[in-house]
Parts: C-alpha cells; sequence; structure tokens
C-alpha cells in the first residue's frame, strides 16, 4: 500500500494560512508601543496641583531614548504650547532624564505634558499626564487615542519585520542546507528558487521598514512615508543605519548567491569544489553574521543588561534560528520538488539541527535571564507570557523533530524487511502506473514522430505542439509522484517535516511579537519606579479637597481648597487656597490645619501654614505616620473674634 503525501502547492498554502491568520492574531493582540524603554516619573507629577508656575517639567525613563526637538509639549488649558521648545539633557549616571523649558507667566489651570520618542532598542513610546497651576480647571486639550506605533504603519511595519525574518531564514539557512548538507542541491531549480525568494523578502522587507520608518515614529500617517525629509532624518537614527547596513550586506549576498548557484553548482572537480566550498562557508558565515548584527545593534540586545554580551549572543541566536528553521525550509521542498535528495544529505542536515537547537538553548536561557528577570515577570508580564509561549512552541518542535530524526534513521539504515517492502511498494506502482505511462510514452513517441515530419514538411500545428507539451508534463508528473511515493518512509519523514515547518512558522511569528515587546525585567522596574514616584500612581495622587466656610462676620464666607502632595505616608508638602465665593483669593489673619486618625487614636497632629501670597498658604514637610481614614480640620479666622473649623474625612495611603 502506497502513502500518497500531499502536494507541496497545497502544503505551502495551508503553512501560508496559518502564518497570516497567526500573525493578525499576534499583531492584534499586541500593544503597539510596547518597547524597552519606560516613563518611570516626572516633575511636576501627574495629577499634582502646584502653587506657583514650574519653570520646566521633567520626564524621567527607564533606558536611554532618543530626543527630537517636538518629543516633549506642554499644553495650556486652551491648547496652546505653554513650553519653549527647548529640550534639556539632565542625564546623570544610570538616571536618563529630560526637561523643557516652560513661559513665564502662565496662568492658573490644568496643563498637558504629551511626550513621544524612540527608546534605544528602536521602538517608539508616547504617553500624556497632566498637572495644574493654582488649582485644576476645564481643558480642551483631546489627548492622543493611539499610541505611538500604532495603526495601518504599526500593522504594515511590524508584518514587514516578520517577513525579514523569515527570508533572513530561508536565505542563511538554505545556502548552509546546500553547502554543509547538500551540494548537489546547488543545482537543483526548486532550492534556487526558495533561496532566491528568501533574499528577495528580506530586500523588500528592510526597504519597506526603511520607508515606514518615519511615519512609523512619528505621525503614523502611511503617507510620510515618501517624506524625503523624514527618510533623511531616519538615516541619520541607529536604526536607520542598520537598515542602511542589512541593505549593503544584502548586494554581498547576492554575490554569494550568484557564485553558489552558478560556478559552485558547475564545478565538478573534487579539489576546486572543496576550495570553493571553502571560501564560500567563509565569505558567506561573514555575510550571515553581519546581517544578524544588524537587528543586535538596534534592538534589545543594544541595551539594557551587558550590552557587550548580549549582542554577540543574539547574533549566535538568530544565526542558529536560521541554520535550523530556514535549512527545515529548503529540506521541505526538497522533499517535495527533488525526491531524489540523497539520504545522507538528510541525516547530515540532522546533526546540524541538533547543533543549532544547543545553541538555541544556550543563549535563549541567557536571554530570558537577561529580559525577564525574575520568576513573577515571567508569568506577570506580557513579555514572560510570549516567553513561555515561545518555549512550549520550542518543545513541541523538538518533539517532531525527535520523531522527524527516527524517520531519517529508518532511512539512513534500513532493515531487510523495510527494504523489501519498498521494493514491492516500488513494484506495486509501477504495475499499476505502466499502462497509463505506457500509453503517454507512446502517444509522446508518436507526437515527436508527427512533430518531426511535420517540421521537416515546414508546418508545425500549434495545437499539436501544445497537446505534446501538456503530454510530456504528465509523464514526468506521473514519474514524479511514483518516484515520491515508491518510498513510505519518505512520505512519512515530508509529513513529519511539514508538521515541523508549520510549528516553526507559528514559533517565528511569536518570535517576531516578542522582540517588540517591553521585557519583563523593564517593565517590572518601571512598575516599581511609578508605584515611588511615577506619573500615574494612584498613592502618589495628591489630596485635593474643598471646604466651604462661613465665619458669619464681614467677608466671611469662602472656600479653602487643600492641597496634600503627595499625598501619602511620610514627608507631604501642603497647599491652602482661600478664595471669596466669586473665585478671587481672600486674604484672613490666621489658618491653622489638624490631622486626626481616629481608628489609631493618632491626632490631632497640628499644622501651621505661612503665608506666601494673598490666598495662598504652604507648610512642607507634613509627617504623616501611617496610611488610613485622616479627619482634616481647617480653622479660618477672618477677624479678630470671627473664625469657623471645618473637617473632612479622606484617604491617605
Amino acid at each position: 500500500m502506497t502513502t500518497t503525501a500531499p502536494r507541496l502547492g497545497t502544503a505551502l498554502a495551508r503553512l501560508l494560512i496559518l502564518a497570516a491568520a497567526l500573525l493578525g492574531t499576534l499583531l492584534a493582540g499586541a500593544a503597539p508601543a510596547s518597547a524597552h524603554a519606560a516613563l518611570t516619573g516626572s516633575d511636576p507629577k501627574n495629577g499634582a496641583v502646584v502653587a506657583t508656575a514650574p519653570k520646566e517639567v521633567n520626564l524621567t525613563f527607564s533606558e536611554q531614548v532618543a530626543m527630537s526637538a517636538d518629543s516633549i509639549r506642554v499644553l495650556d488649558p486652551a491648547g496652546r504650547r505653554a513650553d519653549t521648545g527647548e529640550i534639556r539633557d539632565l542625564c546623570s549616571g544610570s538616571v536618563v532624564r529630560y526637561g523643557v523649558g516652560l513661559r513665564a507667566g502662565l496662568p492658573d489651570g490644568t496643563y498637558t505634558v504629551a511626550w513621544q520618542t524612540v527608546s534605544a532598542d528602536s521602538h517608539p513610546i508616547s504617553g500624556a499626564f497632566t498637572f495644574s497651576i493654582g488649582a485644576p480647571s476645564t481643558t480642551s486639550v483631546a489627548l492622543p487615542d493611539r499610541p505611538a506605533g500604532g495603526g495601518l504603519v504599526g500593522a504594515l511595519y511590524g508584518i514587514s519585520r516578520y517577513l525579514s525574518y523569515a527570508g533572513f531564514a530561508v536565505l542563511v539557512g538554505g545556502g548552509a542546507f546546500v553547502l554543509a548538507c547538500w551540494p548537489r542541491g546547488a543545482s537543483v531549480r526548486p532550492v534556487q528558487q526558495t533561496v532566491v525568494r528568501g533574499w528577495l523578502t528580506l530586500t523588500g522587507a528592510t526597504l519597506a521598514m526603511l520607508l515606514l520608518r518615519n511615519p512609523y515614529t512619528g505621525s503614523g500617517e502611511l503617507s510620510d512615508a515618501f517624506d524625503l525629509a523624514g527618510l533623511k532624518a531616519v538615516l541619520e537614527t541607529k536604526t536607520g543605519a542598520a537598515l542602511t547596513s542589512r541593505l549593503l550586506l544584502l548586494g554581498a549576498a547576492a554575490l554569494f548567491v550568484a557564485v553558489l548557484f552558478g560556478a559552485y553548482a558547475r564545478r565538478t572537480d573534487p579539489k576546486e569544489k572543496k576550495d570553493l566550498t571553502f571560501g564560500l562557508a567563509i565569505g558567506g558565515s561573514v555575510v550571515a553574521a553581519g546581517i544578524a548584527g544588524t537587528w543586535a545593534l538596534a534592538e534589545h540586545a543594544s541595551t539594557g543588561l551587558q550590552p557587550g554580551i548580549a549582542m554577540p549572543v543574539d547574533i549566535l541566536h538568530l544565526l542558529a534560528v536560521a541554520a535550523w528553521l530556514g535549512g527545515l525550509t529548503v529540506l521541505l521542498v526538497s522533499l517535495y520538488r527533488a525526491p531524489s535528495v540523497e539520504r545522507s544529505a538528510v541525516e547530515r542536515f540532522s546533526k546540524v539541527a541538533f547543533g543549532a537547537v544547543a545553541v538555541l538553548a544556550a543563549t535563549g536561557l541567557y536571554q530570558s535571564w537577561r529580559q525577564v528577570g525574575s520568576w513573577s515577570a515571567l508569568t506577570g508580564t506580557r513579555y514572560g507570557q510570549l516567553l513561555l509561549v515561545k518555549i512550549g512552541l520550542m518543545c513541541v518542535l523538538l518533539g517532531i523533530a525527535w520523531i522527524s530524526r527516527r524517520w531519517i534513521q529508518r532511512l539512513a539504515d534500513p532493515t531487510p524487511s523495510e527494504a523489501a517492502e519498498t521494493t514491492e511498494t516500488t513494484v506495486a506502482t509501477d504495475k499499476a502506473e505502466e499502462g497509463e505511462e505506457a500509453q503517454e510514452t507512446d502517444d509522446a513517441d508518436k507526437a515527436d514522430e508527427a512533430d518531426g515530419a511535420a517540421s521537416e514538411a515546414g508546418a508545425v500545428d500549434p495545437q499539436r505542439a501544445a497537446q505534446l507539451a501538456r503530454q510530456r508534463a504528465a509523464v514526468a508528473t506521473a514519474r514524479r509522484k511514483r518516484e515520491r511515493d515508491a518510498d513510505p518512509e519518505r512520505a512519512g519523514l515530508r509529513r513529519s517535516v511539514l508538521t515541523e515547518a508549520a510549528v516553526a512558522v507559528v514559533l517565528l511569528a511569536v518570535t517576531t511579537v516578542l522582540t517588540s515587546t517591553e521585557p519583563g525585567r523593564t517593565e517590572e522596574e518601571a512598575a516599581q519606579g511609578t508605584t515611588a514616584s511615577g506619573p500615574a500612581a494612584v498613592p502618589d495622587r495628591p489630596v485635593d479637597i474643598r471646604l466651604p466656610f462661613d465665619t458669619g462676620g464681614v467677608d466671611g464666607k469662602g472656600v479653602v481648597r487643600l492641597s496634600l502632595d503627595p499625598g501619602r505616608t511620610g514627608a507631604n508638602a501642603l497647599h491652602l487656597f482661600v478664595e471669596r465665593p466669586n473665585g478671587k483669593p481672600l486674604d484672613v489673619p490666621e489658618i491653622k490645619v489638624a490631622f486626626t486618625l481616629e481608628a489609631k487614636n493618632v491626632g490631632p497632629l497640628p499644622v501651621a501654614p505661612d503665608r506666601i501670597q494673598t490666598g495662598h498658604w504652604t507648610a512642607s514637610g507634613v509627617q504623616i505616620p501611617m496610611s488610613g481614614e485622616w479627619r482634616i480640620q481647617v480653622t479660618v479666622r477672618t477677624s479678630e473674634i470671627d473664625q469657623t473649623t471645618i473637617d473632612k474625612n479622606v484617604k491617605i495611603g
């Protein structure tokens, strides 16, 4: 009984559908602006109410970022620019901080700080927060509804990243498969086409990323991809230099492919072929490492912990991925389109794949430690969760590879019974197709005779020529099918390799999303920094309350606005604003504050604020010893005899 394997066209179509579906799912679920750097603090903080306008706004990041003239914008309640546009570098040691100056004479109200920059590992990041001068107010500023790197441009850029990884794997892995495992494959047309398509895919994806880079990190508008000024600015960045270098190296790779499938494929002298193999191996390794280095120099490996070690490790990791998955792709094509691939070639690839997996395990372990950092980040961050998915897929892939290796062992060292079975299968197949092929061959011979006679007569029938071509194609197809189906072990290996390739497509998609996701270590550090002093931490939101009062005398009515910043245990800054009913400042002779935590019998803790200006009182270093429901009492004296005490319970800490 013969085993019929699926045709390559159908198999590849299934792989492409699977890749497209999975890639769409992953890109839809991925945070488009997730990256290595994160905002960990700001001055003023998010939601803070300051008594007087600060001279500048400062932002602190977890990693180095690339700032431009409009990276930090401060907008007043009416949406006008309130900053000077001059970005100041305030970095010191490991602290990454940038600031922008504010204009003089800013009125009271709520101000919006919008920022957008590019992380050191090439991914755009953005955000916005507000603070108030004097008192909160309404604002006409609409915060961005789409983070940097999102939308259609972000999706296209993500697809280009995926295709660039896939093209690199096929180009490098395919070339390595031919040189190390199957030298005769250099003259096999399907192998040549696969490797060349890998080169074309990587080149096209790199060009697309170069054009999309400006809108990806900037406006998000697809039309800006053809902005020459923006392209020039991209070329001056680290990522632009990496993409340009990749294109130059791809020129060298094109020469490598031309020699591999040209002079090397035609070489017949063993000594000359050995020398040429050595030269191609050295040159190809250098070019492949250089292309892999364009990722390492511009992405996660180039920043964070131990970049001097991480970049070479990342290059090794990418080369191992290419040797395994790219070689697997060419092997799959060879098994379907070139059934005559030697069993020894498949066995050699099995050894190469085993070495590549060992390198992947070692380099992946280091990368996981470097990017995740803790067990909690492995399950509590998106990066860690994706890493667990990748590890699971790797285990599945290794299991399928083990099955493939079993098939390879049977191919390389068949038992007598297996050989007999193969022979019987071949004979049965030959008999089943003998009549059909004989008829097709007879028709082809007759067609040749007729064609020859017609040619001699000088009148070739185009319809007859087309019929002859179809008959010859049918004969060739039947022959290939018989060769492919005559070996059940080879058919089993094809199915196993096809399944392995399908899982590899999924694994590559997960890896692509992983490389654009903020590492778990950075995400946890940013969360810790935000809890302590960050722009969006709930505990750091100032306590802001309004207390109406009426002392009963002249100018005895009004409102006290109280702000306690940062509104948590420890030292706090206290601001009191006394206003008339119409909102204008009211000058009073005296104001006092007391804090009481009745649940713990703490207090009252008196505070005597100092007068700063008309209607504004402040006290620094107000100590809140513990968190809880505190009662804040404010005593307002409007004359020698008129005073009142008002209070309110608030949650602090």
